[in-house]
């Protein structure tokens, strides 16, 4: 894996040092500025380009990595079998529960788009857990919203058809993208199948399906040419499509 570190002021918006990274990170605003010290001085702030390999399953980490920009590929690995089990976008912790436990990770990492990562000492995220309660809270938020997030998808998988998943995933990107803007797939479409929960085939299978009810796909760019009919046949759900925030709770005596 190819690592830059990040001298001077970064691009794009994105912060240009740990520190600045962890202070611009929003669930993090209860947490003190000596916390956030602590915490840069056993960090670096790195710039990984896309495509590359984070972590593989099964190793135990070193560093507890936040996401502060771009996309991050979490899959599962059988041997040469890869399935897409969630796309994390910035700002995030990306599987935190290995680093708190001191346990192998479940998943493999791969970068999807340029990702800009604060990677800090793990002991050090340890110990600073531990020790600050608003850190503490801050972290547990992060991971009841990624919680939540597979309790979603479960459901999403479990409780819709096939035609139901791929119509309400595509409409979903629709609704969120810019008016007049073209609409691409974020990922390949065999990753976006397993993420689904079905084959590279029943998906190509399915869109012909989608495509009758107003939701077309050519090659990557998604176009709804009735937006009428394709809400009214893939009805989004706020309880498996919403999106989900970070809120740590406030500190006893301090207000929410």
């Amino acid at each position: 894996m190819e690592l830059d570190v990040l001298p001077g002021r970064g691009g794009n918006g994105v912060p240009s040092t740990a520190r600045d990274a962890l202070a611009a990170t929003s669930w993090l605003g209860g947490v003190s500025g000596a916390t956030l010290d602590g915490l840069a001085r056993q960090s670096v702030f790195h710039r990984v380009p896309a495509g590359s390999q984070l972590f593989e399953q099964a190793e135990t980490p070193a560093f507890a990595l936040f996401l502060v920009g771009g996309g991050v590929e979490l899959l599962g690995v059988r041997g040469k079998e890869e399935t897409l089990v969630e796309l994390v976008h910035a700002t995030d912790l990306l599987l935190p529960a290995a680093v708190l436990n001191r346990q192998p990770y479940l998943l493999r990492a791969r970068i999807l788009d340029e990702a800009h990562l604060v990677m800090i000492q793990a002991e050090t995220f340890r110990r600073a857990v531990a020790t600050d309660h608003s850190l503490c809270l801050a972290v547990l938020a992060c991971q009841a919203a990624q919680f939540r997030r597979q309790v979603k998808q479960a459901k999403n998988v479990r409780l819709r058809s096939a035609e139901e998943r791929v119509g309400c995933y595509l409409l979903g990107l629709a609704n969120a993208a810019e008016p007049g803007e073209p609409v691409r797939l974020p990922l390949e479409k065999r990753l976006i199948a397993s993420q689904l929960g079905m084959t590279r085939e029943t998906f190509s299978r399915t869109l012909a399906a989608v495509a009758r009810h107003g939701v077309r796909v050519d090659g990557e760019l998604i176009t709804v040419e009735n937006a009428a009919a394709a809400s009214q046949r893939f009805r989004l759900d706020p309880l498996i499509d919403g999106i989900e925030t970070i809120h740590p709770l406030p500190r006893e005596g301090t207000p929410p």
